[in-house]
């Protein structure tokens, strides 16, 4: 997350939730959730929240984030079959960059099972240079703010 990610987030210190399901793959041999699964929670929570506000066509949209920048932290295991939800607020907002910080939640738990940062640089889709983070996305992400 942001600031000393070692303590366990809350669910209070989120904004926004997106349940996701976990699928089967998602276990690896030692009977858990693999740790790069982690970083597609984390992907998925991210732009699930932009579609659903209507400020990303993941095909049309002229300004798209690339992740610059992700991390991890873990502290309970999760494996298939469970539902998961993804706390998400904005710990930063850049020109350019915004800075995420996500936490997976068992079903209903207070505490997260696992939270890191996952940061988007906002380029050209054609050109894949830097540009300002929108103004309608910059808008929907204000509300998402929370102090660290």
């Amino acid at each position: 997350m942001d600031g000393d990610d070692r303590q366990r987030a809350s669910r209070d210190q989120f904004r926004h939730f997106t349940s996701l399901t976990t699928r089967w793959a998602d276990n690896d041999a030692y009977g858990h959730l693999n740790n790069v699964v982690y970083y597609a929670l984390f992907d998925s929570a991210v732009n699930a929240a932009l579609i659903d506000a209507g400020l990303l066509d993941v095909a049309h949209s002229p300004a798209i984030g690339l992740v610059a920048e992700t991390g991890c932290r873990y502290f309970d295991a999760l494996a298939f079959p469970e539902v998961v939800e993804a706390g998400l607020r904005v710990a930063r907002i850049g020109r350019s960059s915004v800075r995420y910080a996500i936490a997976i939640f068992k079903q209903g738990a207070a505490e997260a099972a696992a939270q890191g940062h996952f940061v988007h640089v906002y380029v050209d889709r054609a050109t894949r240079r830097p540009v300002e983070v929108p103004a309608d996305v910059r808008q929907y992400l204000e509300n998402l703010v929370v102090a660290g």
